[in-house]
């Protein structure tokens, strides 16, 4: 289950269009921060995604990515012309292909890696797609099966590009939009596959051409409806709506912390907010493990990323595309190692999450002061030369990791209060794991 959101330059307080994503995964799926230069490859060359081997084009751009340790792809990225991507999860009557082909994820690597505009990207996508398909297993433990949406946005136009198989709608939308774990076309498209209208009426999707839903007719029920994807949907769009005009950095953090089913997160064993977090049972299974907004500044786009799960205990950072931190730290697996960025906030996390309301308010003011001198700071440097900005960035970074290790020590001194259930389902990722609670 994720989110991503869209704000064109209109509606933004900077003037800015601002894109914004929560990716879901298993809690004990790490995911981390992937910078890749620009290429030019021999002819001849493949590259090997998740599961195919594919032919490599001539030149690749540079693009920075949030990504699941273990596959090729990425839950979201950005590519230095200001290109920015996040896919979604959907669920259709038509069964995923569960044949290995290529990942939603992989699809949304390949466009950044190969597209320059919105539109390109949509090409890129949908050639891939219709040539080798799109399938395989989306998770590394367990079995998930699905199709894809695409939110793709540049720093003029934004297009939504659902798709199901092998058949595909885009729509170009502004100025406030979202997707999540459903179709949501409906029945508007500016561009769709040769064949959407025959294979729905054949499928008996829709009784006439006039009636082609994509949602209501494409959708499946259980998965659509257990993921909360629609209600989630309404909140984003409802809090983009709220600050329309003034729409900021700021604003897309708290979107992406948002609690509204569960304030506190530890409670209820069904339904799913914007800032998502396991528990016990079959319905809360994912937790957001990354999250990204980027400032779709042209030539030079402005990311703040917590590198790290669950936003709503951690600080958003800055990174420039055209200059990525010299350190980089460690690349996380499935199993617990505090060299890691995203392992390291895991211990704070984690802990927590044992008096969610209590432990929280111990250091959130102290967070939010921090993370909007890092806001200011790097929107201040937006002329900059790299060196400067790669500084800047590397500074945040370590002022993240060391006002984390003080919280971790400040949070324990607020006594646990466990739930039965979400403490059992938790107990178990840690083990999972190899982590074991201190203190």
């Amino acid at each position: 289950m994720c989110d991503t959101l869209i704000a064109a330059a209109e509606v933004t307080k900077n003037k800015t269009a601002i894109l914004a994503k929560n990716s879901d995964r298993p809690p004990n799926e790490a995911q981390y921060l992937a910078w890749f230069p620009a290429q030019t490859n021999s002819p001849g060359m493949k590259v090997q995604c998740t599961y195919l081997e594919i032919p490599q084009v001539r030149e690749t751009h540079t693009v920075l990515l949030s990504k699941p340790f273990w596959m090729w792809g990425a839950e979201m990225g950005v590519n230095e012309h200001g290109l920015a991507i996040g896919n979604e999860a959907v669920y259709s009557k038509v069964p995923a292909n569960k044949t290995p082909a290529l990942l939603g994820m992989d699809l949304l690597r390949l466009a950044l890696e190969r597209a320059v505009t919105p539109t390109e990207a949509i090409g890129v996508i949908v050639d891939l797609l219709e040539e080798y398909g799109q399938g395989g297993n989306c998770f590394q433990e367990g079995k998930q099966y699905y199709h894809n949406s695409f939110l793709i946005a540049g720093p003029g136009d934004t297009w939504v590009l659902e798709t199901v198989d092998k058949h595909w709608a885009a729509r170009e939308i502004s100025p406030v939009y979202s997707i999540s774990n459903l179709l949501s076309l409906e029945n508007r498209w500016d561009r769709s596959s040769e064949g959407l209208e025959e294979f729905s009426l054949d499928k008996r999707f829709a009784k006439s051409a006039d009636d082609i839903n994509l949602s209501k007719g494409f959708s499946d029920f259980i998965y659509t409806k257990f993921s909360d994807g629609r209600r989630r949907c309404e909140r984003s769009r409802d809090l983009l709506g709220s600050s329309t005009g003034n729409i900021s950095i700021q604003s897309m953090a708290a979107i992406l912390r948002d609690h509204q089913i569960h304030p506190n997160p530890v409670t209820g064993l069904a339904g799913a907010d914007i800032c998502m977090h396991a528990s016990f049972g079959p319905i809360r299974i994912s937790q957001t493990t990354g999250s990204m907004i980027v400032s779709l500044e042209e030539g030079n786009p402005l990311v703040f990323t917590t590198g790290t799960a669950a936003p709503c205990t951690g600080l958003f950072k800055p990174y420039w595309v055209d200059a990525p931190p010299r350190d980089q730290a460690p690349l996380p697996l499935d199993c617990y190692d505090p060299e890691t960025t995203f392992w390291s906030h895991e211990r704070l996390h984690r802990e927590v999450l044992l008096n969610y309301t209590d432990r929280l308010a111990s250091y959130q003011p102290d967070r939010d002061q921090l993370e909007e001198e890092f806001i200011q700071g790097a929107l201040a440097l937006s002329k900059a030369s790299i060196e400067e900005r790669r500084s800047f960035s590397e500074k945040c970074f370590r002022q993240a990791a060391e006002a984390e290790d003080s919280w971790l020590e400040r949070v324990r001194l607020f006594p646990e209060k466990k739930s039965f259930l979400h403490t059992a389902a938790w107990r178990g990722f840690n083990q999972k794991a190899g982590y074991f609670l201190e203190g």
